[in-house]
């Protein structure tokens, strides 16, 4: 059976999230650092001092010791003591690490402290997160979330670098600890539609995101969702196009299709099992969907993942 309980933990794990920290960055002085575009999440916050991201197309930012920031798919973008500063290439800098730190400057008690890493995902289906993000997110210190992402980057920066045993696997939980709770952060306080990310933190449709997801297989109706939510179906199927973008039953089948991709990615099940896993009555039936959505045969896709 495909499904779980909870969205933002089956579409994390979907992803199959890998983690890269550090090395963290002490500076002081005089310094700007170019980073070149990357693909899916970069997340850091700063543990001492202050310091500039300039991201092409928005305002600068001055970031404050315990701010904390992500950035979703981003462009070039800038790190920098001053805004006129001259940055140079990221790359070679943080290439000369050691011991999980970069040193710009002389060492010194009063330096910028700044821990960053970056999480990619699956290619297949980072879109599930990834067409949610905008390309800056930034929690200060002092909002509602603001603490405890203050507390989980000063641990992560902890851990980066220390000799410990198991110290990539603490690494690797506390970077994802991070996203789920920057995610909170940003669902908590948007007004455009946040996908499943924003919708669960509704009660009637929250409810039957979980029941999707608990249960992919089932022939769900508009009328049993609905009534999951307590909610007419037209009101349901309104309220849940807000907060999530599409209709409740192109979300379901969308769902499923990620579901279907991770699968024949990894060849764990056959393809008729896998059309009744996820639903359909037929082979044929889960191909023609298949194939709408993804824009190839099942039987392809697994071929071509499996070369």
């Amino acid at each position: 059976m495909l499904g779980f309980q909870d969205p933002v933990a089956d579409a994390i794990g979907l992803l199959r999230p890998r983690t890269v920290i550090g090395p963290s960055l002490r500076a002081v002085g005089t310094w700007a650092l170019r980073f070149d575009p990357f693909l899916h999440v970069r997340i850091g916050g700063l543990v001492r001092g202050t310091c500039w991201l300039v991201l092409e197309g928005h305002e600068p930012v001055l970031l404050h010791a315990g701010d904390t920031f992500m950035l979703g798919n981003p462009p070039s973008y800038v790190l920098a003591s001053a805004l006129d500063a001259s940055p140079r290439p990221a790359g070679p800098v943080l290439a000369g690490a050691a011991n999980g730190f970069v040193w710009i400057g002389p060492e010194s008690e009063d330096d910028l402290y700044l821990c960053v890493g970056h999480i990619a995902f699956d290619d297949q289906n980072a879109a599930l997160l990834t067409d949610l993000l905008p390309p800056l997110v930034i929690v200060r210190a002092g909002d509602p979330h603001g603490y405890r992402l203050g507390q989980l980057i000063d641990h992560l920066a902890t851990e980066v670098g220390n000799a410990a045993a198991g110290g990539p696997l603490v690494e690797n939980h506390l970077a994802q600890i991070l996203l789920v709770h920057m995610l909170r952060a940003h669902a908590g306080r948007t007004d455009r539609p946040t996908g499943w990310l924003g919708a669960l933190n509704e009660d009637g449709i929250g409810a039957a995101l979980r029941a999707v997801h608990a249960d992919v297989a089932h022939p769900w109706t508009l009328q049993e969702l609905a009534g999951i939510s307590h909610m007419s179906r037209s009101a349901f199927a309104q309220s849940f196009k807000n907060h999530v973008g599409v209709p409740p039953l192109e979300y379901l089948i969308h769902w499923r299709m990620s579901l279907a991709r991770d699968a024949l990615a990894r060849d764990t099940l056959s393809i008729s099992e896998l059309a009744k896993a996820t639903g359909y009555r037929s082979e044929s039936a889960f191909s023609t969907a298949f194939r709408r959505v993804v824009g190839t045969s099942p039987r392809t896709f697994r071929d071509e993942a499996r070369v």
